[in-house]
């Protein structure tokens, strides 16, 4: 199994757990397994749902979110942060699958509560880039909050990844 953790910061030597910002839980070390590792190919801000069809989703979910389309993972971001994705250069961390332990499957989280030294490092220039090559289909829209609803009440299987960074 192959884990990562992206940061803005490329010189991350050890990874200390640390509490969550809205979860009331120990502190963790957070990590992504690699089938989701492309819901983090965004600045760590920027607000984003993400979605994909599982053996759960309906038909007509499945018509309605993915219909016109080939891609089997959909990122929404808000306009708004696009010279933002542009711009930033993003580090995937490769860690050991010792210590992690499943947090939550739908969302490919790992969580440790030791801390973590990585195995390498990758620098990302491009995010716009290696999302593609990633074969996710990237949308934008001014809002998030119309679709936050929509996908909320669907079959997908979804991550909403900074939502309190949203426009409103």
């Amino acid at each position: 199994m192959d884990l990562f953790h992206f940061s803005e910061d490329g010189g991350i030597g050890e990874f200390v757990p640390r509490q969550h910002p809205v979860n009331v839980e120990p502190p963790y070390v957070w990590a992504v397994d690699d089938a989701h590792g492309a819901n983090y190919l965004l600045p760590r801000d920027c607000p984003r749902i993400c979605i994909a069809a599982s053996a759960e989703t309906t038909d007509a979910d499945r018509e309605r979110f993915f219909g016109h389309g080939a891609a089997e993972r959909i990122i929404v971001v808000e306009s708004g942060w696009l010279a933002a994705i542009r711009a930033a250069t993003l580090y995937r961390y490769a860690l050991p699958a010792a210590p992690f332990q499943l947090y939550d499957q739908s969302a490919g989280y790992y969580v440790s509560p030791e801390p973590v030294a990585p195995l390498a490092v990758t620098p990302i220039a491009d995010l716009l880039a290696a999302l593609l090559a990633a074969g996710v289909e990237l949308r934008l829209t001014p809002s998030l909050w119309p679709l936050q609803r929509a996908v909320a009440a669907s079959s997908l299987e979804f991550s909403m990844i900074r939502m309190r960074n949203a426009a409103r």
